[in-house]
């Protein structure tokens, strides 16, 4: 099994709702062993945009780094993310921050995300769940990264939603206890 860290993002339609149908789909791809909580943040890349809700989580696969980024994007897809522009607006948005310690430079991925020590909006909920998490290129810890990067766009919206998504996908058809 590897440990694996996703950043979620989403700033169109029911944004909570579409956080909430990632978390269930990523459980059935992956064990989900932490969820930070809910953030609202200002667009990075493209401001004229609507404000984005975003969290990390932790999780354990047993897919490999390509397969796992198919997953993601096959949920991506089936949640009704439509690919328009480069930090365009989006349904949903789900990232590969790091895959074990691992550091792939591929045309279809990067890991660690090369965007990562720029974005409060990974590094503070990251750093809430794996502030110890070292950068295999920098030696940085996820912390430390957190806390050399403006907040000043960022705000905590909720404790971490994860609960309930989870246990709601695991829940027989007939609604018993799973």
């Amino acid at each position: 099994m590897s440990n694996v860290f996703l950043g979620l993002g989403t700033n169109l339609g029911q944004r909570r709702r579409n956080l909430e149908q990632a978390l269930e789909g990523l459980a059935h791809i992956c064990q989900i062993t932490a969820v930070s909580s809910l953030y609202e943040s200002l667009p990075w890349g493209i401001s004229e945009q609507p404000t984005f809700l975003n969290l990390c989580l932790a999780a354990t696969t047993e897919l490999a780094p390509m397969r796992l980024l198919a997953q993601t994007k096959q949920l991506e897809a089936a949640i009704g993310r439509q690919l328009t522009y480069r930090w365009g607006p989006r349904l949903i948005d789900i990232d590969i921050l790091f895959y074990d310690d691992l550091v792939i430079t591929d045309e279809r991925l990067v890991i660690p995300h090369p965007y990562l020590a720029e974005r409060a909006f990974v590094l503070v909920p990251l750093a809430e769940i794996a502030p110890d998490l070292c950068h295999p290129l920098t030696g940085q810890t996820v912390g430390q990264m957190a806390t050399a990067v403006d907040h000043s766009s960022l705000n905590l919206i909720a404790p971490p939603i994860w609960q309930t998504a989870v246990q709601a996908s695991s829940r027989p058809a007939n609604g018993g206890p799973p």
